[in-house]
């Protein structure tokens, strides 16, 4: 397995000359994501303040079932439910494969030096939209009901099937629980060496938050084609190893 410092150098040579194009991705992929998201949150901290300011008055349980029984109440729950609803359902069906084409993006520059970025981000995301969208959603359900055992099990299987978007955009002739399957082969033994990747970032992390997220501007397309590179050397192990399981 290669070094941490290989897949670094890997994205640096990369994103050389494409930063610009890198960082107006980042900052477009990120403004998506809050917009899709910040109204859940919104609505949730709406619920909370209310709850906060008007069941401190509470004094007994029939008081307390009275405020949680009150038109006001029960209407901010409902406009929660219905926000948080709305954002799960963009989340599924426009940030995902999204995701998905912004990783494998950056994917192309690392192997192939595409760099209109952009391009390739919408282009990969809505292409073959349905399988890689059911692709994603199964995955995100197998982490979760491992998740449903304990944390561990769901943080590792959260590892082992993280290679599936490169996998869904690669092979478009595997169903999406065999995108899954290669994945969990292909991590085997290198769940640790992605942790290990990742945890190289740190500094970087903590940079971003001092900047108050300015950094992950340059983060995210550093990390993303790191983890490309990433994704090529595993790939080329499973493949030495004859695709076995």
């Amino acid at each position: 397995m290669k070094t941490n410092h290989f897949f670094k150098n890997e994205a640096l040579e990369a994103l050389r000359g494409n930063w610009g194009k890198a960082v107006i991705l980042t900052l477009a992929y990120i403004l998506l994501a809050a917009a899709i998201t910040s109204p859940t949150a919104y609505s949730t901290v709406k619920v909370s303040q209310y709850t906060q300011e008007n069941m401190g008055n509470a004094r007994s349980v029939s008081q307390m079932a009275s405020f949680i029984q009150s038109p006001e109440y029960l209407t901010l729950q409902r406009r929660a439910s219905g926000t948080s609803g709305t954002t799960t359902l963009l989340q599924i069906f426009l940030l995902s494969p999204i995701a998905l084409g912004f990783a494998n993006a950056f994917r192309r520059l690392v192997v192939a030096k595409e760099n209109n970025l952009l391009y390739n981000t919408i282009h990969i995301g809505f292409s073959n939209y349905w399988h890689k969208v059911w692709g994603l959603l199964l995955t995100s359900i197998f982490i979760v009901l491992w998740s449903f055992l304990f944390i561990i099990p769901g943080i590792v299987k959260a590892y082992s099937y993280s290679m599936t978007p490169y996998i869904l955009e690669e092979n478009p002739e595997l169903s999406a629980s065999e995108a899954i399957d290669r994945s969990r082969f292909m991590m085997r033994g290198h769940k640790f060496d992605l942790f290990w990747l990742q945890l190289s970032f740190i500094g970087w992390f903590i940079l971003s938050i001092l900047t108050f997220g300015l950094g992950f501007l340059w983060m995210g397309p550093y990390y993303y084609s790191a983890k490309a590179a990433f994704y090529e050397e595993v790939k080329a192990d499973y493949a030495l190893n004859g695709g076995l399981a």
